[in-house]
């Protein structure tokens, strides 16, 4: 072979190393995101938010349920029914599940862009661990059930062990989990009966130490410390680690990204899993109201937390369907479609930014606001916290801009894999 041939083979390779560094490198433009992922975060921003809310009323008396008074008016006992029918225990499987399904389009993504899978679970390893740290950092600054943490430990260990597998190999393992948090809850359940004492221990009150704190800097500690058993926790009802591996698997089959080939699964995702969970809900909510007496009080909770992994799935397969109603309408692209989905689009940032609200005005080292207000009231705030978030991610949209959280979540992912100057990209 010739020089000039070697030349040119060599200049062939070093394209080519170039190419499959930029592809790496290279993010989905918002214009080019599916509306159904982005939706569902959008509105799984609002669930957060009433989630959330009710740990700041840190002065009013709570019970074994959740973390919701069991003092109020009927306003009050309203606000708290609908949350815990339609908001408790959803939101944390329904954002694991989307989470799993946006590492499963990147890695399809980035596969099919010709990257190498080992390069793209390098590049994932590097953006979970990024996630545990913000998570460090807005549990003690904030918020002490950080989440971002949470599932950047779950993909940190769940992407090596089953991202390659075959479908059957996690649909198995789906049902293994499924049915050890089955085993889980049903040990709880016999548990609460045969020891009917354990329903009065509140683990709201161990959740609220920090809100309740007046001293800032006692209450970082506390944070820390409530985050680190968040953290582990997210392992040990196996919910989390199921609704990833269902994400994946959703993600691998277009689920959300092509609802229109997959109706009638999404149909019976939004059924049955909206069915079984807003009925172990109304359980729970008419127990607290006081209106009656079912059964002791931890048997319900883990019921309800057991439903929940379907519910938080089913939520997803409404928004998938609501996606394929409005495909090609004007409605998708404007209006309030398209307001939820730009929140969507930034929904790290959003989250954040609620955390933002809630310390500062509620929590006792902050201005305490909550204090001074109830369920109904406490509702309100967090739909308006909401609701401005939504206007900020429209100016955004409009904008071209990405959301701040996700910004330096991207470059301190992607930094150390930029191509270098001969061509090769590191890793």
């Amino acid at each position: 072979m010739t020089d000039h041939a070697h030349d040119a083979v060599d200049e062939h390779r070093d394209r080519r190393r170039r190419a499959r560094s930029d592809t790496v490198v290279r993010s989905t433009p918002l214009s080019d995101r599916s509306l159904a992922p982005d939706l569902a975060r959008g509105m799984m921003l609002l669930l957060i938010a009433l989630a959330h809310v009710p740990y700041f009323l840190h002065t009013a008396p709570t019970g074994a349920i959740g973390v919701h008074p069991v003092v109020g008016n009927t306003a009050d006992k309203i606000a708290q029914a609908l949350t815990l029918i339609v908001v408790d225990a959803r939101v944390y499987t329904m954002f694991g599940f989307l989470f799993a399904y946006g590492i499963g389009q990147m890695y399809a993504r980035q596969t099919g862009r010709g990257t190498d899978p080992l390069a793209v679970r390098r590049l994932l390893r590097r953006r979970h661990l990024w996630m545990i740290a913000f998570g460090a950092v807005h549990a003690a600054l904030l918020w002490q059930g950080d989440i971002i943490g949470v599932y950047g430990l779950i993909g940190l260990i769940m992407v090596p062990l089953f991202f390659g597998r075959t479908d059957r190999t996690l649909k198995v393992w789906i049902g293994i989990l499924l049915g050890l948090a089955a085993v889980s809850a049903l040990l709880n359940i016999v548990g609460s009966v045969l020891v009917p004492a354990l329903t009065e221990v509140s683990l709201a009150d161990q959740q609220r130490l920090s809100i309740a704190e007046p001293d800032y800097l006692v209450s970082v500690a506390e944070r820390l410390s409530a985050w680190l058993y968040t953290l582990v926790g997210g392992f040990v009802g196996m919910a989390l680690p199921a609704v990833f591996l269902m994400g994946v698997l959703a993600a691998r089959h277009r689920l959300l990204d092509e609802p229109g080939r997959h109706l009638v699964l999404l149909r019976r995702l939004a059924l049955w899993g909206v069915a079984v969970g807003w009925t172990t809900g109304a359980a729970l909510a008419l127990q607290h109201t006081g209106v009656v007496d079912i059964a002791p009080d931890l048997a319900l909770v883990n019921l309800h937390l057991l439903a929940g992994i379907l519910t938080g799935v089913g939520y997803a397969g409404i928004f998938g369907l609501i996606a394929h109603r409005l495909s090609g309408r004007a409605a998708a692209s404007a209006g309030p479609v398209h307001w939820i989905a730009a929140l969507g689009r930034r929904s790290m940032s959003g989250y954040l930014a609620q955390s933002l609200a809630w310390g500062p005005l509620l929590a006792a080292w902050g201005l305490g606001l909550g204090a001074h207000l109830s369920s109904w009231s406490v509702m309100l705030f967090g739909v308006a916290v909401w609701a401005a978030t939504v206007a900020v991610a429209v100016a955004m949209e409009r904008r071209g801009l990405r959301g701040p959280a996700e910004v330096a979540l991207r470059g301190l992912t992607y930094r150390a894999i930029r191509p270098a100057a001969g061509g090769r990209g590191t890793n």
